[in-house]
Order: structure tokens, then C-alpha cells, then sequence
């Protein structure tokens, strides 16, 4: 217990003494709470070598190695507020640096992210997007069952509207693109400071928004990173965001519209009862290696005799279901806005963030961003504009006119990113219930169309435009995999070590091992693993072996399949 009484009579006894306190000792570490960078507070810097670090409110992570924690809050403008973490290997550091990514709205830190990565040698960083202060969860910002939460992201407290986004667009900027640039340019001063070297290579990893950062980096700022991975990325966010608002109308135009999550599984049967085997994967897989080669129509399903749902789908069902994957359209021109999810993407686990997920929700998944637009009367059911009346003919304009320049990473000139020697490797899951999979193809291939001055050629494997786009960018699709992980196919895999190994020894991937685990549980064993090949490749099952090991399949050329792309003003 403090008793200044106490010290003010040991001063007074002994005031000929000179008092000295004895400061903790300082480290390489804390003294990068003085070190000073532009719109830059340190906020802490801390030496962690206890092998365990708990973050707030969660369970502890252990097996870390020790590393230095730095804490900072990063301020470009007066209205900004973007927290980052970089965290530095004391020890065994590999001397790269490694910019992360997160999910949804973000408004937390990532420390898995953080874990992960210096348990194998990088020094990395990760940031909220400046959005924290809006206390968002960052999987379920802006429809999370809650409207106090609903509107959290579009306005942070709903008592206090001035700590959220809307109103705020510098926010709206840094969680667009600017909060991911700033990390990356003052992770890499921190790095320098303390090692103190900067560090030899630069790369970035994400996936779902982590993904739309990664495009991000590679369009604005292309000198940020030497490699980088995109996962499932969310570059085309206003439509992507419309195509969620697409399905929670869809289902929501009356009662009879809603699927029952018991029909998911009977839905996906029958896909695959169809479709499995005939894209290159073996009869037997639950799940399909290209889903681009699958027909399956829903009215296949619809009850017949004394059959009644969930054995089956009645006519309103099946139109649910067909809307489902025909995607986001225009109901006037007939203009796709945002494809819809691949055939063999049907789940009845909520998890996945699917449609029964998305049904059941009183608000469109992730319809934070249509506040910022439209302020609070959006989400009034009286209000002239709001979920059930937005037009897909007539708002659009509106909400791109607003946030496409800032949210949208569309862009497919990547020379500058290109002539610098940056790689990309994206990877999409082809069952993403949540992030439409075509979305990714159909970014790759208008890289090659870019760089194509002549016809396509009979057979895309032999497009010279298409090998000189892999010189530098490269896309692998995930058979069976939900967004970002999960799923009935192999989902565990290793992006970024060859990406590191294309960027630094010009070994470029043609494959990727991929695993499924026994339940997704590494404990539990390995179930099987596949070939994940280079886009347009696909796994080919060879014929003999068993289908539950990689090295019974070949990748083979696979340039034939249609491509649902949304019209010009919304794509690529």
C-alpha cells in the first residue's frame, strides 16, 4: 500500500542522501518506445520471453519463441485511429518481414496471424484497419443477428455514432487501403530499428479481407512487398457486398423462399451424385475439382408424389437455389453485378457462412458498408431505401459513386509490381459458400487478356499472353475447400513458403500440397491429401492407386469451362 506520510518522513530523516530509483533495465526492445516515426505513438514495447502470450480477452497462445511486442496506434489524419501490432523474433529472426491480413470489417488485432508467423522466423505485423473503436466482431460486423451490432460497424456505440464510419471517410479510407500501407511502411522502420537492419525481403499474406489488402498492396503500392499471397479475396467489395444483400432478398420475398439447412445436405448429394468424377477428380470425392464443368439444376429435386421437404425442394426452392448460384443481376438488363457461389458450395454448417447462414439473419450478412451510404434510415424497415427495396437497377450507382474508388480493388495493371520483380499467388476455395470462387478466375484471366494483343488461342495452355502473366502472377483453386479453410476437400496448405522460394530463387509453383485432416483435426490423422495445380490445371485422377494420395494424380490443362463474368462497370 503507497503511505506518502511514511516517504515524506524517510525524506525528511535522510535528506542529505540522495534518492535514486533504479529504472528497469532497458532492452533493444523498450527502447523502441522513444523510437519516433511520423503519425506514430509507440505504445508500449515489450520483451516476451515466457513462450506464452495471452491476447485480450481470449485464451493464452504458448510455444512462442521470445520476441519483442511493439504496440502502436498509427494517426495519418485527424479523424484516424489505426492500431498495429509488429512483433519480432529475439532469436532465429530470417531476416524477411511479413505484412498480414485479417477478415470482415476487422476492428481486432490477428494474433494468430502474429503467433503463427514468428514461430517460423518472420518478423510480422498485423493491424485493425482502423476500425477498432466501432467494437465490431470481425466476423460478423454489421449482421450479427444483433441491431445494436448491425449498426456497430457503421457507427461504432450506437449511443456514440462518432466512433464508428459512417460520416467518417478518412476511416473509410484506412480501412479501404491506407491502414494495411501504413503498417507495411512503419512495421518496416520498427524491424529496422531493432534489429538493426531492414529487412532483406517483404511479403504479405491474407486471405477473405486479408485478400483484398494483398490486391490492394499489389495495385496502390507496388513497392510495398516483394511477394504476396491472396486468398479468397473480397478486391470487389461493393458488389460482392450486393450480392449478399442479393441473397438475404431473395430468401426474404416470402415465406416460401427459405431453404431449410436440412436440405443442404440432400442438395449437395445429388451434385455430386451428378457432377463428381467428370472434372478430373475421382467418382468417388465429396466434392467437386471443378465445379465450372457441373450442370446441376435444382428443379431436379422438386417434390414429386408424397414427397415433401426436407427430402426435397418445392418449385420456390429450387428458385432459391437457382438464383443462389446464378449470383447478384440486374433485373432489367439481365447484367450479372457478382457471380454466385460453384456448384458443390452447399453446406448446412452455419460456420461456413453459407445460405442458411445468410438467410436466417434479420439484415444482409456484412451490410455494414450500405449504412456508411445511407446512414441510420437504411435499416428502417419504413425507410423508402432499405434491405428489402434496394433496387439492383437503380442503386448501384449510388453506393460505387461512394466507396468503389476506396473499398474496390479492381485495378488489373500490376506493371509497376510486375517490373519490380513482385510475385502474386492467389488461392480461392472452390466450395466458398461466402465468397463466390469465380470471382478469383475471373481477376486472373483479365490479367491475361491484358497482356493478350491477339486471339485466345484453341487450348489457354498455350497462350503466350498467359505464360508471361504467370511470370509473375499465379492462381491455385482448392477443390472442396469453404472460405479461406474448411470444407469436405484437402484445406490445409502452405502458400507462402513457394512463394517465398519463386520470389528468392525463381523457383516458380506448379504445385501445392493440400491435406485434409480426420475431421480437420491434424490429431486425428491424415484422411488424404491432393495436388492443388497452377490455374487453368486441374488434379486429374490417373486410374489406379488410391484417390486419397496426391501422387495418384497429374495436373493436366483444363482451358474449356465457361465463366460467368459480371458486365464491364462491375468486374472484372
Amino acid at each position: 500500500m503507497h503511505r506518502p506520510d511514511l516517504v515524506a518522513a524517510a525524506l525528511g530523516l535522510f535528506a542529505s542522501v540522495a534518492i535514486i530509483a533504479t529504472p528497469a533495465a532497458a532492452s533493444p526492445c523498450t527502447n523502441l518506445q522513444t523510437l519516433n516515426l511520423m503519425h506514430t505513438t509507440i505504445t508500449s514495447a515489450t520483451d516476451v520471453t515466457g513462450g506464452t502470450f495471452t491476447p485480450p480477452g481470449s485464451t493464452p497462445i504458448t510455444g512462442l519463441p521470445p520476441f519483442c511486442r511493439v504496440t502502436a496506434t498509427l494517426t495519418p489524419t485527424a479523424d484516424s485511429n489505426i492500431k498495429i501490432e509488429v512483433w519480432l523474433p529475439e532469436n532465429n529472426w530470417n531476416g524477411r518481414f511479413l505484412g498480414t491480413g485479417g477478415g470482415g470489417y476487422q476492428g481486432v488485432i490477428t494474433y494468430s496471424e502474429l503467433a503463427t508467423s514468428i514461430q517460423t522466423g518472420y518478423a510480422v505485423a498485423n493491424t485493425d484497419l482502423g476500425t477498432g473503436s466501432s467494437g465490431c466482431n470481425p466476423l460478423f460486423c454489421g449482421s450479427d443477428g444483433n441491431k445494436g451490432n448491425a449498426l456497430a460497424i457503421a457507427f461504432g456505440d450506437p449511443a456514440n455514432p462518432s466512433t464508428g464510419l459512417f460520416g467518417h471517410p478518412e476511416r473509410i479510407k484506412d480501412f479501404g487501403y491506407r491502414a494495411i500501407h501504413l503498417m507495411t511502411v512503419r512495421g518496416k522502420e520498427i524491424v529496422k530499428a531493432f534489429y538493426p537492419r531492414a529487412a532483406n525481403k517483404a511479403y504479405f499474406a491474407g486471405c477473405s479481407t486479408g485478400g483484398q489488402n494483398a490486391l490492394m498492396e499489389a495495385q496502390r503500392f507496388p513497392h510495398d512487398y516483394d511477394g504476396i499471397v491472396a486468398g479468397a479475396a473480397a478486391f470487389n467489395r461493393t458488389h460482392l457486398h450486393m450480392w449478399a444483400l442479393s441473397v438475404w432478398q431473395d430468401t426474404h420475398a416470402s415465406a416460401t423462399r427459405f431453404m431449410l439447412p436440412a436440405q443442404m445436405p440432400v442438395i449437395n448429394k445429388a451434385v455430386l451424385a451428378q457432377c463428381a468424377g467428370q472434372d478430373g477428380g475421382a467418382k468417388t470425392d465429396a466434392f467437386l475439382t471443378d465445379p465450372r464443368d457441373c450442370r446441376f439444376d435444382p428443379k431436379v429435386l422438386e417434390c414429386k408424389g408424397g414427397e415433401v421437404p426436407p427430402a426435397c425442394l418445392t418449385p420456390d426452392q429450387a428458385t432459391t437455389m437457382r438464383n443462389y448460384y446464378l449470383g447478384a443481376v440486374d433485373p432489367v438488363t439481365g447484367e450479372v453485378i457478382n457471380p454466385g457461389p460453384a456448384r458443390g458450395s452447399e453446406t448446412d454448417n452455419v460456420l461456413a457462412l453459407g445460405l442458411v447462414f445468410a438467410e436466417q439473419l434479420p439484415e444482409p450478412a456484412f451490410d455494414g458498408l450500405f449504412y456508411w451510404v445511407y446512414s441510420a434510415s437504411f435499416g428502417i424497415p419504413t425507410s423508402p431505401t432499405n434491405f428489402a427495396n434496394f433496387d439492383f437497377h437503380h442503386d448501384i450507382g449510388r453506393v460505387d459513386e461512394q466507396l468503389a474508388p476506396v473499398l474496390n480493388a479492381t485495378s488489373t495493371d500490376l506493371s509497376e509490381f510486375r517490373e519490380h520483380g513482385g510475385k502474386l499467388l492467389m488461392y480461392h476455395g472452390w466450395a466458398d459458400p461466402l465468397l463466390p470462387s469465380q470471382a478469383s478466375i475471373n481477376y486472373f484471366n483479365t490479367l491475361v487478356r491484358n497482356g493478350r494483343a491477339f486471339a485466345q488461342p484453341a487450348h489457354l495452355g498455350d497462350d503466350p499472353a498467359l505464360k508471361e502473366t504467370q511470370s509473375y502472377a499465379r492462381l491455385f483453386m482448392v477443390p472442396g475447400m469453404y472460405h479461406c479453410s474448411g470444407g469436405p476437400g484437402p484445406n490445409v496448405f502452405d502458400a507462402l513458403t513457394p512463394l517465398v522460394n519463386w520470389v528468392e530463387h525463381a523457383d516458380a509453383p506448379e504445385t501445392i500440397l493440400a491435406t485434409k485432416f480426420v475431421n480437420d483435426t491434424p490429431s486425428s490423422g491424415v484422411q488424404m491429401t491432393r495436388p492443388l495445380c497452377v490455374y487453368p490445371k486441374v488434379a486429374k485422377y490417373n486410374g489406379s492407386g488410391s484417390t486419397s494420395i496426391a501422387a495418384n494424380f497429374t495436373c493436366v490443362p483444363d482451358g474449356h469451362d465457361f465463366n460467368e463474368m459480371p458486365a464491364p462497370q462491375y468486374g472484372p
